[in-house]
């Protein structure tokens, strides 16, 4: 991998961005890279979360214009079609991904933040969706930019190309916690643990349940939730949850494939 490094620690793995010469642009190159490493952590099963991490310069700069400029049109939608899969790939893993973000996220960097299950922030932290000032206006930033923090403030960001605080971030549902950017690789972790130490079958049957749900009618949603809950019941990993309940232990989790819903 050129535009990645990986560790893990744990049940977690850290995914950081490393195209610091180009203020970690998405080029083409870099999301085929990450989201070829996102499907074989996701197949692996090894770590129950995911923790995509920028430099200590930027989190991350959105597409390169320069790449964009010097491609067809044809070229470009192959560009911005193998971030929709990356998008996918986040969505489609097993995993929580979190977004840890110690400095600027810009166009497509906010879009991966606000794409992300949850997002931790520095108090150094801004997010902005400035295509328009380029005239490019942030389309496909805009699908979970909007999803994420409400019609007016994305309306906003998009059409002025403003920047909003990391403190603006969590007011509006951008991000989960901010927290100084000396406890940032502190906080994160503690964040990840707090995930980690649930079954990776349930936090799949979760997660593809809540995302399934999100926007169904209220009583479609309900239906299929009830659905979804009375299967759970019966996992093997519920068993066991519910057992040690009763027990007053710690639950041991298979996590193995053949046992996932």
């Amino acid at each position: 991998m050129e535009f990645l490094s990986f560790r893990q620690t744990e049940d977690i793995a850290y995914v950081t961005l490393e195209n610091p010469m180009e203020f970690n642009t998405l080029t083409m190159q870099l999301l085929q890279e990450l989201d070829t490493l996102l499907k074989k952590i996701g197949a692996e099963r090894e770590v129950k979360v995911v923790v995509i991490e920028g430099s200590e310069k930027v989190f991350c700069a959105g597409h390169s214009l320069r790449e964009i400029e010097s491609k067809t049109e044809n070229e470009v939608l192959q560009l911005f079609q193998t971030c929709q899969i990356l998008m996918r790939t986040m969505r489609d893993i097993p995993q929580l991904v979190i977004s840890k973000v110690r400095k600027a996220a810009v166009a497509a960097g906010a879009q991966l933040v606000a794409a992300s299950d949850m997002a931790i922030a520095s108090d150094e932290a801004k997010f902005a969706t400035p295509g328009i000032n380029s005239g490019l206006f942030c389309s496909t930033p805009a699908v979970f930019l909007s999803r994420n923090i409400g019609r007016k403030k994305a309306v906003e960001l998009l059409f002025t190309g403003n920047f909003m605080s990391a403190e603006e971030g969590l007011q509006y549902g951008l991000v989960n916690k901010v927290v100084p950017a000396e406890l940032l690789d502190e906080e994160t972790e503690k964040l990840a643990k707090q995930v980690t130490k649930q079954s990776l079958n349930i936090i799949e049957l979760g997660k593809r349940q809540f995302y399934q749900q999100i926007n169904m009618e209220d009583f479609q949603a309900l239906n299929y939730a009830t659905e979804v809950i009375a299967l759970n019941s019966k996992h093997p990993d519920a068993q066991e949850g519910i057992r040690a309940f009763f027990e007053k232990r710690p639950p041991v989790w298979q996590d193995t494939k053949n046992t996932v819903l």
